[in-house]
């Protein structure tokens, strides 16, 4: 099934997330870099990668709510969709709230809360991320009009049915 919000013949969904998920990824990693090396310059940029990628990810779940809404009800595309969208909600809320334990703190210091927020979001994120790589690659949803909605899982082995 093809998107419902495209660009230039491309679902836009699909091009957006791409900059929430490396921005928080690279908060991340910023925090890493900064708990190793205890210089401030870390902390400060994982603050505002945090802040860009929490942006960036409300704009790319307009997109992806919009998709959604377009796929069969009662398909396994559906369900597995409403768990990527709703664990995407999940992982915004936890950089959100790592930003928000952050901002009180002389250089954006992180705290230990704010550090276990931003570690548990991005291993989410990786979760929700291989969701919606088995919505796209598996169950065509964002393809073409003849995408499988109802095929098995990747991880069942069984191979995609012809015309479903």
């Amino acid at each position: 099934m093809e998107s419902r919000a495209k660009s230039m013949g491309h679902a836009i969904h699909p091009i957006l997330i791409v900059f929430p998920l490396g921005l928080l990824a690279t908060s991340v990693i910023f925090d890493i870099l900064y708990l190793i090396t205890d210089r401030t310059g870390f902390q400060v940029s994982a603050a505002y990668t945090i802040a860009a990628g929490v942006i960036g990810g409300l704009v790319a779940a307009v997109f992806g709510l919009i998709d959604w809404s377009a796929i069969p009800a009662g398909t396994r595309a559906k369900r597995v969709g409403a768990v990527h969208g709703l664990g995407n909600v999940v992982v915004l809320v936890l950089f959100a709230v790592s930003w928000l334990l952050r901002r009180g703190a002389d250089n954006w210091d992180p705290n230990a809360g704010a550090l276990v927020c931003s570690f548990a979001g991005i291993v989410l994120a990786g979760f929700t991320g291989w969701l919606g790589g088995e919505l796209v690659e598996r169950l065509g949803v964002s393809v073409s009009d003849g995408a499988g909605v109802n095929a098995p899982s990747s991880l069942s082995r069984r191979p995609r049915a012809r015309g479903a």
